[in-house]
């Protein structure tokens, strides 16, 4: 039995379909699993049990990437076809069972909305797989004892929260947690280095993950953080799908949408227009309370 999962190339929204993806692999535990993604969404399946192929593609012009997609998958009879893009290159597949999950913007949670078309109820939430080695260099990483994961960057300007905001939830929340270390989380390149920057030069003793490990490896790191808060980030998706305590922050995008997903999460919204407020109005005090009653829930 062959399964074809085409999905997101932003990392949150891959993230979130991984949900959808486990339930298919555990109904079909013999599956043999190609999944086709983008390159920055990668990692996110590079431990998943049963993965036969990963294709990663980066987007071209005139939509060239889905034809090249299409010549590396219409050689093989596939039992079910799942398309979470909906690109319309499924109905040119030879294919047993198809779903073509709708895009666009629409209410509701985007986990839930995937879980129902796929006729899963309930929905079920993102998983993070990770590997034996993975959790190993997490532990080494980030030692014993409770730590704080800091997600102070997002993919534009809007989402962001100030950075001395998150060194000051800091600083407060250590009298919550007593010895608690903090470890800043960021994507890979220089923009994302720059953004994480000056909270990790307010807090000298952090522990800098700043774009140098594998997804993977990310995953273990946040599922050890006794709570994580973050921006609407794929990284505030990836800490929630790894069982982390997560706290997403929220102002120019919309909670009720795309709030992490998983056993113990929570949001902080900006006062204002919802998905329009800025973040600036965001304040401490109120992230603090929210991550309060994370920890104790």
């Amino acid at each position: 039995m062959r399964i074809l999962f085409i999905t997101s190339s932003r990392l949150g929204d891959a993230v979130i379909s991984c949900g959808i993806l486990e339930q298919l692999r555990l109904e079909n535990p013999q599956a043999r699993i190609t999944v086709a993604c983008g390159v920055v969404a990668a990692g996110v399946f590079a431990r998943m049990p049963g993965l036969e192929q990963l294709i990663v593609f980066e987007k071209e012009g005139f939509d060239l990437h889905w034809l090249r997609l299409w010549t590396r998958l219409v050689g093989k009879f596939w039992s079910q076809v799942v398309d979470v893009r909906s690109s319309g290159i499924s109905f040119f597949l030879a294919a047993w069972r198809r779903k073509i999950l709708r895009g666009g913007r629409r209410p509701g949670r985007r986990y839930e909305q995937l879980g129902a078309a796929m006729g899963f109820s309930p929905a079920p939430l993102p998983v993070a797989w990770t590997a034996p080695a993975d959790d190993a260099r997490a532990a080494a990483l980030l030692g014993e004892g409770p730590v704080i994961g800091l997600g102070p960057t997002a993919n534009w300007g809007g989402k962001i929260w100030p950075p001395e905001r998150f060194v000051a939830l800091y600083e407060a929340l250590t009298a919550q947690i007593p010895g608690a270390r903090v470890a800043v989380f960021a994507g890979p390149g220089a923009h994302e280095r720059a953004l994480a920057a000056p909270v990790l030069a307010a807090l000298p003793g952090a522990i800098d993950l700043v774009g140098n490990l594998a997804l993977p490896e990310v995953a273990a790191c946040l599922r050890r953080c006794a709570i994580f808060i973050g921006n609407d980030s794929g990284l505030m998706h990836l800490a929630a799908a790894a069982g982390a305590p997560t706290l997403g922050l929220f102002g120019r995008s919309r909670a009720d949408e795309y709030a992490p997903a998983g056993l113990r999460t929570s949001v902080a919204v900006a006062p204002g227009p919802v998905g329009e407020a800025p973040m600036e109005g965001l304040m401490v005090e109120t992230v603090v309370a929210a991550a309060r009653r994370l920890l104790c829930a």
